[in-house]
Protein backbone atom coordinates (compact mmCIF):
# COMPACT_ATOMS: atom_id res chain seq x y z
CA UNK A 1 0.00 0.00 0.00
CA UNK A 2 1.37 3.39 -1.01
CA UNK A 3 1.40 6.28 1.41
CA UNK A 4 0.61 9.85 0.41
CA UNK A 5 3.38 12.44 0.32
CA UNK A 6 3.54 14.51 3.53
CA UNK A 7 2.67 17.74 1.64
CA UNK A 8 -0.58 16.21 0.38
CA UNK A 9 -1.49 14.97 3.87
CA UNK A 10 -0.85 18.43 5.38
CA UNK A 11 -2.87 20.11 2.62
CA UNK A 12 -5.81 17.73 3.22
CA UNK A 13 -5.70 18.34 6.97
CA UNK A 14 -5.67 22.11 6.48
CA UNK A 15 -8.54 21.92 4.01
CA UNK A 16 -10.63 19.78 6.38
CA UNK A 17 -9.79 22.06 9.29
CA UNK A 18 -10.88 25.11 7.27
CA UNK A 19 -14.15 23.40 6.26
CA UNK A 20 -14.89 22.49 9.87
CA UNK A 21 -14.09 26.04 11.01
CA UNK A 22 -16.40 27.52 8.33
CA UNK A 23 -19.20 25.14 9.36
CA UNK A 24 -18.84 26.22 13.01
CA UNK A 25 -18.94 29.91 12.06
CA UNK A 26 -22.04 29.32 9.92
CA UNK A 27 -23.68 27.47 12.82
CA UNK A 28 -22.84 30.37 15.17
CA UNK A 29 -24.27 32.86 12.66
CA UNK A 30 -27.53 30.92 12.53
CA UNK A 31 -27.64 30.57 16.33
CA UNK A 32 -27.04 34.30 16.94
CA UNK A 33 -29.46 35.37 14.18
CA UNK A 34 -32.15 33.16 15.68
CA UNK A 35 -31.44 34.47 19.18
CA UNK A 36 -31.61 38.10 18.04
CA UNK A 37 -34.90 37.46 16.22
CA UNK A 38 -36.22 35.77 19.37
CA UNK A 39 -35.16 38.82 21.39
CA UNK A 40 -37.00 41.22 19.03
CA UNK A 41 -40.14 39.06 19.31
CA UNK A 42 -39.85 39.09 23.12
CA UNK A 43 -39.64 42.90 23.11
CA UNK A 44 -42.76 43.09 20.94
CA UNK A 45 -44.67 40.86 23.40
CA UNK A 46 -43.17 42.50 26.53
CA UNK A 47 -41.90 39.01 27.41
CA UNK A 48 -39.56 39.88 30.30
CA UNK A 49 -38.69 36.22 30.99
CA UNK A 50 -37.28 35.66 27.49
CA UNK A 51 -35.52 39.03 27.51
CA UNK A 52 -33.97 38.16 30.90
CA UNK A 53 -32.66 34.84 29.54
CA UNK A 54 -31.03 36.48 26.49
CA UNK A 55 -29.63 39.68 28.04
CA UNK A 56 -26.32 39.61 29.91
CA UNK A 57 -26.49 40.93 33.47
CA UNK A 58 -24.21 43.87 32.56
CA UNK A 59 -26.06 44.64 29.31
CA UNK A 60 -26.11 48.26 28.04
CA UNK A 61 -28.17 49.83 25.25
CA UNK A 62 -27.13 53.21 23.83
CA UNK A 63 -29.76 55.02 21.77
CA UNK A 64 -29.12 57.42 18.92
CA UNK A 65 -29.80 60.30 21.30
CA UNK A 66 -27.11 59.06 23.71
CA UNK A 67 -29.46 57.74 26.39
CA UNK A 68 -28.41 54.48 28.03
CA UNK A 69 -30.52 51.62 29.36
CA UNK A 70 -29.49 48.64 31.49
CA UNK A 71 -30.93 45.15 31.57
CA UNK A 72 -32.97 46.15 34.63
CA UNK A 73 -34.37 49.19 32.80
CA UNK A 74 -35.52 47.08 29.85
CA UNK A 75 -37.01 44.33 32.01
CA UNK A 76 -38.89 46.87 34.14
CA UNK A 77 -40.23 48.52 30.97
CA UNK A 78 -41.42 45.16 29.64
CA UNK A 79 -43.10 44.25 32.93
CA UNK A 80 -44.87 47.63 33.12
CA UNK A 81 -46.29 47.02 29.60
CA UNK A 82 -46.56 50.77 28.95
CA UNK A 83 -45.21 50.22 25.44
CA UNK A 84 -47.50 48.24 23.17
CA UNK A 85 -46.09 47.15 19.83
CA UNK A 86 -47.99 46.54 16.63
CA UNK A 87 -44.65 45.94 14.91
CA UNK A 88 -41.16 45.22 16.19
CA UNK A 89 -39.56 43.68 13.12
CA UNK A 90 -36.11 43.76 11.67
CA UNK A 91 -34.90 43.29 8.12
CA UNK A 92 -31.54 43.28 6.36
CA UNK A 93 -30.14 41.27 9.26
CA UNK A 94 -26.43 40.47 8.98
CA UNK A 95 -24.43 38.50 11.55
CA UNK A 96 -20.65 38.71 11.74
CA UNK A 97 -18.62 36.39 13.97
CA UNK A 98 -15.16 37.07 15.40
CA UNK A 99 -14.21 34.22 17.70
CA UNK A 100 -16.44 34.48 20.77
CA UNK A 101 -18.04 37.76 19.69
CA UNK A 102 -20.90 38.27 17.25
CA UNK A 103 -22.35 41.51 15.92
CA UNK A 104 -25.82 41.68 14.41
CA UNK A 105 -26.78 44.66 12.27
CA UNK A 106 -30.32 45.16 11.03
CA UNK A 107 -32.96 47.70 10.12
CA UNK A 108 -35.72 47.85 12.75
CA UNK A 109 -39.29 48.93 12.06
CA UNK A 110 -41.17 49.69 15.28
CA UNK A 111 -44.79 50.82 15.50
CA UNK A 112 -47.06 51.04 18.51
CA UNK A 113 -47.82 53.29 21.45
CA UNK A 114 -45.89 54.42 24.52
CA UNK A 115 -48.17 55.40 27.43
CA UNK A 116 -50.95 55.74 24.84
CA UNK A 117 -48.94 58.01 22.54
CA UNK A 118 -48.50 56.50 19.05
CA UNK A 119 -45.07 56.07 17.49
CA UNK A 120 -43.62 54.64 14.31
CA UNK A 121 -40.02 54.71 13.18
CA UNK A 122 -37.27 52.82 11.44
CA UNK A 123 -33.68 52.78 12.63
CA UNK A 124 -30.48 50.81 12.22
CA UNK A 125 -29.09 48.90 15.16
CA UNK A 126 -26.07 46.83 16.09
CA UNK A 127 -26.39 44.15 18.74
CA UNK A 128 -23.27 42.56 20.21
CA UNK A 129 -23.36 39.02 21.55
CA UNK A 130 -20.62 37.18 23.47
CA UNK A 131 -20.25 33.42 23.80
CA UNK A 132 -20.35 32.43 27.47
CA UNK A 133 -20.11 29.00 29.12
CA UNK A 134 -23.94 28.93 29.10
CA UNK A 135 -24.37 30.10 25.49
CA UNK A 136 -24.55 33.37 23.58
CA UNK A 137 -25.61 36.48 25.57
CA UNK A 138 -26.68 39.89 24.30
CA UNK A 139 -24.20 42.29 25.95
CA UNK A 140 -24.43 45.60 24.08
CA UNK A 141 -26.85 47.33 21.75
CA UNK A 142 -26.52 50.57 19.85
CA UNK A 143 -29.27 52.22 17.83
CA UNK A 144 -29.18 55.00 15.28
CA UNK A 145 -31.47 57.97 15.39
CA UNK A 146 -34.81 57.23 13.72
CA UNK A 147 -34.48 57.47 9.95
CA UNK A 148 -36.31 60.23 8.08
CA UNK A 149 -39.76 59.15 6.98
CA UNK A 150 -40.02 57.91 3.44
CA UNK A 151 -42.33 59.98 1.26
CA UNK A 152 -45.76 58.40 1.00
CA UNK A 153 -46.91 57.02 -2.35
CA UNK A 154 -48.94 60.14 -3.28
CA UNK A 155 -46.13 62.42 -2.16
CA UNK A 156 -43.70 60.41 -4.30
CA UNK A 157 -46.01 60.72 -7.30
CA UNK A 158 -46.20 64.48 -6.76
CA UNK A 159 -42.43 64.71 -6.40
CA UNK A 160 -41.99 62.70 -9.59
CA UNK A 161 -44.32 65.12 -11.45
CA UNK A 162 -42.34 68.11 -10.20
CA UNK A 163 -39.04 66.45 -11.11
CA UNK A 164 -40.31 65.55 -14.59
CA UNK A 165 -41.66 69.08 -15.07
CA UNK A 166 -38.28 70.56 -14.17
CA UNK A 167 -36.46 68.15 -16.50
CA UNK A 168 -38.91 68.97 -19.33
CA UNK A 169 -38.41 72.70 -18.87
CA UNK A 170 -34.65 72.30 -19.34
CA UNK A 171 -35.12 70.26 -22.51
CA UNK A 172 -37.23 72.92 -24.25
Amino acid sequence: MKSLPMGVVIFMMLTMSSAISNALVNNDEITVATLDTEYQAAVQKNDAATMDRILADDFVLVTGKGKTFSKTDLLNEARAKNVKYERQEDSNQKVRIWGNTAVVTALLWAKGSDHGKPFEYKLWFSDTYVRTPTGWRYVFGQASLPLPEEPRLMERASLDKVKNSIISSYRH
